[in-house]
């Protein structure tokens, strides 16, 4: 397309309020500069663009160059709604990912959301990955079905993503060699992840398919709906879909495992990121000042 037609195209998107086709250029400027982008990242920016294109059309924000303090209140609005920092954060860079694109399109040379930012996480590091308590996963591995099992040990076992479990095919799973293969994970990275006896019988009894056939399927959300659902039948504080990844960390690292295997099991770029989970995982320390 040539430039001034893009142009032309984003300034009447924005005047006639036209959210899908703003989307739908942010993507295009953000696969253009990344590369491949997973459907997942992609998901999340269009979540936060979309976000705060419903507060400026309420708000009656000029999208194009709206003030400072239009986008310090759209923040404050969410974190008055109940978001967390890094949920603010998340719909952040969203919003920044549109004007990244906007400027792409020569709609505007505005930077509006620099200086904005969500206000400090006091949360402790570890606080922000509890995992799930053991008894509760087992529990909620008695009430599941088949596919839900194996839902609940990709997360909780193999440390998937919500997205890489759900973008799971059959051709990536190596039955006979005990591993799965994540494919453009975060950061469009390729990682071996190894399975657990317990994971591959799920597997096995889930029924193997055609290599192009998923695993679980769906999407994210869906699959975050299926936890929340099975959690709430049997009593289970629902914790998030990514807290079974943190409960994979916090087991391997309880078994002696070194900071580097769980980062790379786990696909963490820094294995500082794998630190938090012996926050949770110190039971040893536990029981000892609990005696003392």
């Amino acid at each position: 397309m040539p430039p001034e037609e893009r142009r032309r195209r984003a300034v009447a998107a924005v005047a006639s309020q036209d959210t899908a086709t703003l989307l739908d250029l942010l993507e295009a400027h953000h696969v253009r500069t990344h590369g491949h982008v997973s459907p997942e990242t992609l998901r999340k920016y269009r979540l936060g663009a979309r976000t705060w294109l419903t507060y400026a059309a309420d708000q009656a924000v000029k999208v194009l160059h709206p003030e400072g303090e239009d986008t310090d209140l759209w923040v404050r609005s969410l974190e008055a709604a109940g978001k967390s920092p890094a949920s603010v954060g998340v719909l952040l860079a969203g919003a920044r990912a549109l004007y990244a694109a906007l400027r792409w399109a020569k709609a505007t040379k505005d930077t509006p959301f620099t200086d904005t930012k969500p206000r400090k996480d006091k949360r402790r590091p570890w606080d922000k990955r509890q995992p799930y308590p053991d008894a509760d996963v087992q529990q909620l591995l008695d009430a599941a079905p088949v596919e839900m099992r194996v839902l609940l040990r990709l997360g909780g076992i193999a440390g998937l993503r919500a997205s890489e479990i759900t973008g799971l095919t059959w051709g990536a799973v190596d039955l006979d060699g005990g591993a799965l293969t994540v494919v453009n994970g975060k950061g469009g990275k390729t990682r071996r992840v190894l399975l657990s006896a317990s994971l591959l019988a799920d597997l096995r009894e889930l029924g193997v398919q055609a290599p192009d056939v998923l695993v679980i399927g769906r999407t994210p959300e869906a699959a975050r709906a299926r936890l929340r659902t099975l959690c709430k039948r049997v009593g289970v504080p629902y914790l998030g879909l990514h807290a079974l990844r943190h409960t994979a960390g916090t087991r391997l690292v309880r078994a002696g495992f070194q900071l580097q295997d769980v980062a790379e099991h786990l696909g963490h770029s820094d294995v500082q990121t794998a630190r938090t989970y012996g926050k949770w995982a110190d039971d040893r320390l536990r029981e000892h000042l609990s005696k003392s």
